[in-house]
């Protein structure tokens, strides 16, 4: 999965999530403010499951799961893009 967050994007530490270019805002749970962070530091999916792994005792394969599924929805609220 190779995607990034567009760059008007702005993520506070509580789940505020902002869009500059259209004046939308969201909120996204903890988990989903780590997955952005991630983002940001333009992490792979695999650094990203692995992160996540590691500090949640989930498996792999459902975090891969729920990881394809939150990133569906910031492509669809067009939040973030394929590379």
């Amino acid at each position: 999965m190779n995607i990034r967050l567009k760059s008007n994007i702005a993520v506070s530490d509580n789940g505020f999530v902002f869009d500059s270019s259209t004046g939308d805002s969201y909120s996204v749970n903890p988990i989903g403010v780590e997955i952005i962070q991630l983002m940001k530091e333009n992490k792979s999916s695999e650094e990203i499951i692995q992160s996540l792994e590691e500090r949640y005792e989930v498996d792999a394969q459902t975090i891969d799961r729920d990881l394809y599924e939150f990133v569906q929805v910031l492509l669809s609220q067009q939040l973030a893009e394929k590379l």
